[in-house]
């Protein structure tokens, strides 16, 4: 394991890796609340790894708010798996997954990367046909965490006492390990969540680049009125000077509708520069699933340039090396707002 890493280029872990590294190994809950970008998958893919090394029979599960999270994760876990020599089957159960592999991965998945809502409705009303994996259950991730807040995270608490309740039923204490990066009080929020006392680890030890951020208000084109140029508009603009600058960006629009728009806007913008579309798409949900992979791997790879996004991309998804962020509009909440910036640098 320790190979495989340093093969990745890391060397040694960063002081809060190695903080919740101690406290999952000792079976204390975790709650990981550092700045985008600072290694947090680390924090609960080592310990998972470990205990498969240590215990080749473990189950671990993975819950994460979006497809697309679930997805990247899902590559990042397998390969270093993979790199480590470690014979343990990583696979996503939602409801992308095909009805013919499920049984498959229901008996023989060491990590089982899911959502809140499969979890809900697909996994523990079925307990029994999951007993296996429920009965060496060893440790359940919970990523973004902050994504969980209002009725919706009541609903996620509940459920998440229903999964430790069924883990106990089959003679397993999972521990939980909880991440995010944009939440004021992680060590309240999580042992709300989770029902239980929870360790926080909220002090980065991974060095951070310089960000610049800019507030751009369009001038009124009539002051009288208070009237201001289209924001969608603005946005596209300045993307479009990022893309000319071969500076990788992503857009955020507050709904699918904006999205469209605005990636309509670009393309009619640097068609005429010889700016391939392929360079520059769209991102939200309802794509299919192929569509999505697709996208996800071309802004690893570095063939998109551009992608205009809904709070689909909001989230921890490793998208390669972005330079700028350009936000069309305030999605309502600072966690949003610094999720989104945390997307560049």
């Amino acid at each position: 394991l320790a190979a495989a890493l340093r093969a990745r280029g890391v060397e040694a872990l960063f002081a809060h890796q190695h903080r919740a590294w101690s406290l999952a190994c000792d079976g204390r809950h975790v709650v990981v609340a550092t700045p985008t970008a600072s290694g947090k998958s680390l924090c609960f893919n080592l310990p998972v790894a470990q205990r498969l090394v240590d215990e080749p029979g473990a189950r671990a599960l993975y819950l994460f708010p979006t497809r697309a999270l679930a997805r990247d994760q899902e590559h990042a876990l397998a390969s270093l798996l993979r790199a480590a020599g470690i014979a343990a089957p990583v696979a996503t159960y939602d409801g992308d997954t095909p009805a013919d592999t499920r049984k498959a991965i229901r008996e023989r998945a060491s990590v089982v990367i899911t959502n809140p809502d499969m979890l809900h409705a697909g996994v523990l009303p079925h307990h029994a046909s999951w007993a296996r994996f429920f009965a060496s259950l060893r440790y359940v991730v919970v990523d973004e965490l902050h994504a969980y807040t209002g009725v919706f995270g009541s609903h996620v608490a509940n459920v998440l006492r229903r999964l430790a309740r069924v883990a106990r039923f089959h003679g397993a204490s999972p521990v939980f390990l909880c991440a995010s990066a944009t939440v004021g009080n992680p060590e309240q929020h999580a042992r709300r969540l989770v029902g239980a006392p929870v360790d926080a680890v909220t002090t980065s030890g991974a060095p951070a680049g310089e960000r610049h951020l800019a507030i751009f208000n369009p001038p009124a084109i009539n002051p009288e009125l208070g009237i201001r140029p289209s924001y969608l508009k603005t946005a596209v603009r300045v993307a479009s000077d990022l893309v000319r600058a071969e500076v990788p960006v992503m857009v955020f629009g507050q709904s699918r509708g904006a999205v469209e728009t605005m990636l309509r806007y670009l393309r009619e913008r640097l068609g005429p520069e010889d700016v391939p579309e392929d360079a520059l798409v769209a991102y939200r949900g309802g794509y299919l699933p192929q569509t999505r992979r697709r996208i996800e791997e071309g802004l690893r790879a570095g063939d998109v340039r551009c992608v205009i996004a809904t709070s689909a991309l909001e989230l921890g998804v490793d998208v390669g090396d972005l330079d700028a962020v350009v936000c069309a509009g305030y999605p309502g909440t600072l966690a949003a707002t610094w999720q989104r910036f945390g997307r560049a640098g």
